[in-house]
């Protein structure tokens, strides 16, 4: 997908549910000028207390860990992006002040049943 130069395409998509624990993504397409401010939102439902992930994958590469968070109030900074892992909301929402059409890319709520090992996702993707 092509959008103007200088504008930035959000795609979320729910992709899994495992073991009864899942994260969520509410939101549709969204187009993002360049360096506005960003907000990808991730709830999730889990037995017990899951460590929390995001992942970003860039074109042509790999998932890489973006940012990570094992207990409550715990804030992962990396790139620009932040998430704090909210228990008592459920939630644990990217966040970047500004973004640019370096940041197009795939990202990925996911978590992990600290005792289960079980894991589930969800994903939205920047297009220039």
């Amino acid at each position: 997908m092509n959008s103007s130069p200088g504008l930035v395409t959000v795609i979320f998509l729910l992709f899994g549910r495992t073991y009864g624990n899942t994260v969520t993504q509410e939101e549709g397409q969204v187009t993002l000028s360049e360096e506005a401010f960003l907000t990808i939102n991730c709830t999730y439902t889990a037995t017990g207390y899951p460590a929390l992930f995001w992942y970003v994958q860039y074109p042509g590469e790999g998932p890489q860990l973006l940012v990570t968070a094992v207990k409550a109030n715990d804030k992962g900074i990396n790139k620009g992006f932040e998430a704090t892992y909210k228990r008592e909301t459920t939630s644990f929402h990217l966040q970047k002040a500004s973004v640019h059409e370096s940041d197009s890319a795939v990202y990925y709520c996911a978590l992990s049943d600290t005792v289960t090992g079980a894991a589930g996702g969800a994903d939205g993707t920047f297009n220039r």
